[in-house]
């Protein structure tokens, strides 16, 4: 195991901590994520008694083979914690970039459901501001995808359609495209994030904006919890 998919698996490991009996957990999705779900599958083996909802097809079809027990919205509309990765953390404020992993929505989705979100990352996701150490990844529709990116485009990055080996373009969970949009800097993440999601074609942002409760940081040397403010 390298040093970073060390660190990934610390992280998620302290994570499953917080899980508790008969709790309704969102799974995230990623490599951090993926750690997390198989141990939570031996905590289970073990007896912890929960139930779940995975953000993507990936962490479904994980839980499943670890046997963890997967519920739905209708039946639990509500989740107690959700445990998920990220591609930058903010320092200061705890502001999130997620979604390059393609599960973007579904992320949201089960983010904004949750009653604490805990964020599990490698000591190299923590950033002094969002913006270009990763793109930022927007979730948008098909249909006249080149013109909501030249739309995109307007508002001071350079985006572009997110393609697969083959140079098609990537299909998410929802049956939408990924646009990656390189920002040098996100210093109104807010704003951003608002402005964005008034773009008609654009359904939905990877801007984290005020979610996370906790992010728990594997470094070399430890393993830390920050929490907002």
């Amino acid at each position: 195991m390298s040093d970073i998919e060390r660190l990934k698996f610390e992280a998620a490991n302290a994570a499953i901590d917080f899980i508790k009996d008969d709790m309704v957990v969102g799974l995230g999705s990623g490599s951090t994520a993926s750690y997390a779900i198989e141990a939570l599958g031996k905590k289970v083996a073990s007896g912890l008694k929960i139930l779940a909802i995975p953000t993507s097809e990936q962490s479904r079809s994980l839980a499943q083979k670890y046997g963890i027990q997967l519920t739905t919205f209708a039946e639990n509309p509500v989740i107690d914690i959700t445990i998920d990765g990220a591609d930058q953390v903010e320092l200061k404020s705890l502001n999130l970039v997620k979604g390059l992993g393609n599960a973007l929505l579904g992320e949201k989705i089960v983010a904004l459901a949750s009653k604490k979100l805990i964020i599990m990352v490698d000591e190299h996701k923590l950033v002094d501001c969002l913006g270009n150490k990763t793109p930022l990844p927007l979730e948008i529709v098909p249909f006249g995808w080149e013109l909501t990116r030249q739309i995109v485009s307007q508002h001071g990055c350079n985006a572009t359609l997110k393609l697969d080996s083959n140079n098609k373009a990537i299909i998410t969970d929802s049956n939408h495209y990924i646009l990656n949009c390189q920002f040098p800097k996100i210093e109104n993440a807010r704003k951003l994030d608002k402005d964005l999601k008034l773009i008609t074609g654009v359904v939905e942002t990877g801007l984290f904006v005020n979610m996370a409760d906790l992010v728990i940081v594997a470094k070399q040397s430890d393993v830390i919890t920050l929490q907002r403010e």
